[in-house]
């Protein structure tokens, strides 16, 4: 009968790889695959398993590859591509994104209109996120600001607020509503500021 602490390290090995495939950033995956691989490696020594010993050492040694090849990745490059609020690829790219979109901006529906500015936000040429926004005023209403899964780590909406992107000025004001606590969250971390009634605004000084 195995003890408890080696039983245990048995069930943290398999919360690893459980864990590792539910993750939708590679790099995430690769870090607690290699989690895994490392205890089940320990836990097939104390259990004498040494067949399992060796194919979480082959895993291991993929997962360490794998990871150098990302961390060693050049920075990606960031671009804009403006469209119009007619176009086929901007309504084919919100349609399958629909679901998702509608789990952080539920408010948000795709309307034809004058004075929009649609944006997406290229990363190493894959559109991996889109903006529209609409003249109110002298400032720009947000309608969405979406990033697709795989893109979600806060460097598109860095970029997108930055002089590099040129989609908007210094002393350009933007506001949005925020229906989602995901949303609010980011609204933040770009740096807007609440100012009531779920609505947040930033002006730029890129």
């Amino acid at each position: 009968m195995e003890s408890w602490w080696v039983q245990a390290i048995g069930y943290l090995g398999s919360a690893f790889v459980i864990a590792s495939l539910a993750q939708k950033s590679i790099l995430r995956l690769r870090f607690i695959g290699l989690a895994g691989s490392t205890t089940f490696f320990a836990y097939s020594l104390f259990i004498e398993a040494y067949p399992i010993a060796i194919v979480n050492i082959v895993a291991g040694v993929i997962h360490i590859y794998y990871l150098r090849l990302l961390i060693r990745t050049p920075e990606a490059v960031f671009d804009t591509l403006e469209v119009r609020a007619d176009s086929q690829y901007l309504e084919a790219f919100l349609t399958f994104h629909q679901r998702d979109i509608a789990r952080y901006q539920p408010e948000f529906r795709h309307e034809l209109g004058d004075n929009m500015k649609i944006v997406f936000i290229l990363r190493d040429m894959v559109p991996a996120g889109v903006l529209i926004c609409r003249e109110d005023g002298d400032a720009f209403k947000i309608v969405l600001d979406y990033a697709i899964p795989q893109y979600r780590d806060f460097k598109l909406g860095r970029y997108l607020f930055s002089e590099k992107s040129g989609v908007f000025s210094s002393g350009t004001r933007l506001w949005s509503f925020a229906s989602t606590p995901e949303h609010a969250a980011y609204l933040q971390r770009m740096g807007f500021a609440a100012a009531g009634d779920d609505r947040y605004q930033l002006e730029l000084t890129v």
